[in-house]
């Protein structure tokens, strides 16, 4: 009898360790530009977009918390296609038929021209992009955010508010959401 429960809670134990890190690999399933274009056409959903550089301190930092934060992962993987966007990458990018490069690549940073237009030029990491289910920029958004307040953002481009309310910082102050 002692060898069953032994061996009960063995069984117990591993269930738990092996669902614990499943959860903890969780994680935004992000893609490239081109393949959030490919699934767009195939299965309709706006596009979140996270730009950033290799040398931005709140960039690291947003995405250790709020990139990381559970609630964020699920909702971002279920509403959109999520593209991180290294914003002084070298590679080029080909986003609906224009090709867009990095004019200088391997310079100090040296910006690359698809976050030049993602941004309209105001070059600040990190930053948030929002498309729309027809490929159109719907809007880029500067500025670190916490999960909490980063929640009020997803749901005003996933549900369309900014088409009825497009005063985001009034959203925003009425805003209850899922992130205590």
């Amino acid at each position: 009898m002692i060898k069953i429960i032994s061996l009960l809670i063995v069984i117990v134990a591993l269930n738990m360790n092996a669902y614990s890190l499943e959860n903890e690999k969780a994680q935004i399933n992000w893609i490239s530009i081109e393949e959030a274009e490919k699934l767009v056409k195939q299965n309709p959903k706006k596009i979140f977009v996270d730009v950033y550089t290799d040398w931005c301190g709140w960039c690291k930092r947003m995405e250790a918390n709020t990139f990381s934060h559970p609630y964020i992962i699920e909702y971002i993987n279920k509403n959109f296609y999520a593209v991180k966007l290294n914003a002084e990458q070298e590679e080029s990018i080909t986003f609906r038929g224009v090709e867009y490069v990095n004019e200088n690549p391997g310079e100090r940073r040296s910006s690359h021209n698809f976050a030049r237009a993602l941004l309209q030029g105001r070059m600040s990491y990190p930053s948030v992009a929002f498309f729309d289910e027809e490929l159109n920029l719907i809007t880029a958004i500067p500025g670190y955010r916490d999960p909490k307040a980063f929640e009020p953002l997803l749901v005003f481009f996933n549900d369309d508010i900014f088409m009825e309310q497009p005063n985001l910082d009034e959203f925003i102050s009425s805003f209850e959401g899922n992130i205590k």
